[in-house]
């Protein structure tokens, strides 16, 4: 698995875009070249359809201002198409108003190169990978697959990342480091 101080894989896949235009049909292509000179925060989830999944998404979305506020563009990424993400956020109600695009990787390229495909399920792990602007993997976080995320420990580890300081344990922003 590619770990800190990797650089992020180039990638280009296909994405149904944020919003209620996500809801239209009208997927665009996602890379790495796109959001120049900003954090990226990749999170992946191992399928659509079900259960821990929607609840991951629906938090990291409902944080898009605050990721924005911090010149951090998330995308969420599994390894079905993009016609599944198109299908799963018109079924279901948390989806359905997402401010983050849902990228597919059904050839499952980027989920092969980071590493993070589950050696048995053959789905992604709920990996988590948080890059700095110039391609850089700054942080790594894999989770079991019956387990969810904190988006707002995401917020927390940015918000340090940033700062450039030594953060200890609990440090939020505007506090004092080490």
């Amino acid at each position: 698995m590619l770990t800190v101080g990797d650089q992020f894989p180039s990638f280009s896949l296909k994405a149904v875009p944020a919003g209620q235009d996500g809801l239209k049909g009208d997927f665009q292509t996602i890379s790495n070249k796109d959001d120049s000179g900003k954090w990226k925060l990749f999170f992946f989830w191992p399928m659509d359809f079900t259960f821990v999944c929607p609840t991951e998404i629906a938090a990291f979305s409902d944080l898009a201002k605050e990721f924005a506020d911090r010149n951090t563009a998330v995308y969420g990424l599994s390894i079905d198409s993009e016609f599944v993400h198109l299908n799963w956020r018109l079924h279901n109600e948390q989806l359905k108003n997402l401010q983050i695009p849902m990228l597919a990787d059904n050839k499952r390229e980027l989920s092969s190169a980071l590493g993070i495909l589950h050696y048995e399920a053959g789905v992604n792990l709920r990996a988590t990978f948080i890059v700095d602007p110039k391609g850089v993997i700054r942080h790594v976080s894999v989770n079991d697959l019956t387990v969810g995320r904190n988006p707002d420990e995401f917020i927390r580890i940015i918000d340090a990342l940033q700062d450039g300081g030594l953060c200890p344990c609990n440090w939020h922003k505007g506090e004092a480091t080490l």
